[in-house]
């Protein structure tokens, strides 16, 4: 049945006009009989959270928003919305804050969008949101979500099933009068595996009979820690410590979750949801319980190390069947044909003569590859020119990216028509933001990020308490840019920058004090394994 697309922007429609939207019989189509003796489950809905709340991609992110960057030439919403839409959700809340004006122009564009789209899109936006409490806070005013919803931020990558959890959810609610309000989704994953980050590793106590979270702590700048000795106590079945779980950042929740953000106001994020209901359960009656899964697959890009690790993932096909020939957002410029070793090539791409794909290769529709070129483990977005005698080793480059002729970038990545000139060398973790042009004839040392935006003001605050990733060091130096424009690098080291500005200062600037995000780009050549 097809359903009706509705968009809402803002934050000023009133509860009753909500209703009108979003009220039981919307979205899902189809009454349902007053009289019948057992009604069927409601549609399921989602929110999903379209801002991270932090500059973990600046200044990358300063030219659009972070769940648009392409991974593997899709842009990371849609992977989201094709998961949600795959696992049965019939109704989707989209909340967006930064450059919300790009995300509903892609969503509307989109096939998401259709009067034949099986997940009916709606889209709220608003300044005021500052973190995912805030959002939820809104969720609960509006009175949006009528039952249990699937909680997501909008760089999820998954294929998951999540069809048993749903199950169990929603059976443990039944027996146990509606005491269980969020189920979280958990992959299992050994400390060293690829798609672990820093930020995100966490150790868990659960109830070893029910599955139920007893105790939930990140690890990260932890070199010990410790657990209440009431975990131990009166526990007949037993408790397990795990180490080995990924956060998949994909929750179910039922409708108290929004209602228990409204009535504690210092729940900005769901660690802190967690946390707090963990602390309170003996008080406020309320219990968190995990699933675990084994064999599927679910991770957030929330840095630059992740983004590689999942790009390498889908790319080796580990999320099938979101794969790059499938085309799944019905995009005619993503069309790709898979062959062997994991070359993906598109629509009207020419390879030169003598020219070498090794292994696990995106060529995006109308790219041009010079003579004699390497390429391998390296993704390459649509309209690229690349010159001869080029070497990309573990590179990312986006739409329009020109490369001269004998350059070489080894673990690095290149946005939106940014240039690099003859014989340039970029070493690994360096980022070109968008419009930036380098060279010719110099070498970027490692962990290099050159961008055309200054640095604001507001980002020596640390925006950490609003985001579920942890902050990363900051300083408070800045470097004076004013009236610097970083787009053309030149040959000499004395002539590195345009006036004002050394490369050495723009360096640190970016590779110390927003700490992580140039030095994220992690080595991919471990990527294929699996542990």
């Amino acid at each position: 049945m097809a359903s009706a697309m509705v968009v809402t922007t803002g934050v000023v429609a009133s509860r009753a006009n909500k209703r009108s939207v979003c009220g039981p019989g919307g979205g899902g189509g189809g009454g349902v009989a007053r009289g019948a003796e057992e009604e069927p489950p409601p549609p399921l809905q989602a929110v999903l959270v379209a801002d991270s709340f932090n500059r973990r991609f600046f200044p990358i992110s300063k030219d659009q928003p972070r769940v648009l960057l392409p991974l593997a030439n899709v842009a990371l919403i849609d992977y989201t919305l094709e998961f949600l839409t795959a696992t049965g959700v019939q109704e989707t809340f989209v909340f967006c804050c930064w450059k919300a004006a790009q995300i509903k122009e892609h969503l509307l564009k989109s096939k998401w969008c259709r009067p034949t789209s099986l997940n009916v899109v709606r889209i709220i936006t608003s300044e005021l949101y500052r973190s995912l409490g805030d959002v939820l806070r809104d969720v609960d005013a509006k009175a949006l979500v009528r039952s249990d919803f699937l909680l997501v931020y909008g760089d999820i990558i998954s294929n998951i099933n999540i069809t048993r959890a749903l199950e169990e959810h929603r059976l443990r609610r039944k027996l146990e009068k509606n005491v269980s309000v969020m189920t979280m989704i958990f992959k299992e994953s050994s400390p060293s595996h690829p798609t672990r980050c820093q930020e995100d590793n966490v150790v868990v106590a659960v109830d070893s009979a029910t599955n139920r979270v007893l105790h939930f702590q990140k690890t990260q700048g932890l070199r010990r820690f410790s657990f209440p000795l009431s975990l131990f106590q009166g526990s007949g079945d037993g408790v397990e410590i795990r180490y080995d779980l990924l956060d998949c950042h994909i929750s179910i929740c039922s409708p108290q979750v929004a209602q228990l953000f409204t009535d504690n106001f210092d729940y900005q994020t769901r660690d802190d949801f967690v946390r707090g209901l963990l602390v309170n359960e003996e008080i406020l009656g309320n219990q968190i319980h995990m699933h675990v899964i084994t064999k599927e697959y679910g991770a957030r890009v929330s840095n630059l190390h992740m983004y590689a690790a999942v790009c390498a993932d889908v790319i080796r096909r580990w999320v099938y069947p979101l794969t790059p020939e499938a085309n799944f957002t019905d995009n005619t410029t993503q069309n790709c044909t898979h062959s062997r070793h994991n070359i993906y090539r598109g629509p009207e791409v020419s390879l030169g003569h003598g020219s070498i794909l090794e292994e696990n290769v995106l060529l995006g529709s109308g790219t041009i590859i010079g003579s004699n070129c390497s390429i391998t483990n390296s993704v390459i977005g649509p309209g690229c020119h690349i010159g001869d005698n080029v070497v990309l080793d573990q590179a990312y480059l986006w739409q329009g990216v020109r490369v001269a002729a004998g350059a070489q970038i080894h673990q690095s990545l290149l946005c939106d028509n940014a240039e690099v000139k003859e014989q340039v060398i970029l070493k690994p973790h360096c980022v070109l933001t968008s419009q930036v042009v380098v060279g010719p004839d110099i070498t970027l040392p490692e962990g290099s990020v050159i961008s055309l935006h200054p640095p604001d003001a507001e980002e020596d605050e640390d925006d950490s308490q609003f985001s579920d990733d942890s902050g990363a060091d900051q300083e408070k130096e800045k470097v004076k840019l004013k009236g610097v424009r970083l787009s053309r690098l030149q040959s000499s080291r004395s002539r590195s920058c345009r006036p004002g500005l050394s490369l050495e200062s723009r360096r640190h600037e970016y590779g110390r004090r927003r700490g992580t995000t140039a030095e994220s780009l992690g080595t991919q050549n471990q990527h294929g394994r699996r542990e």
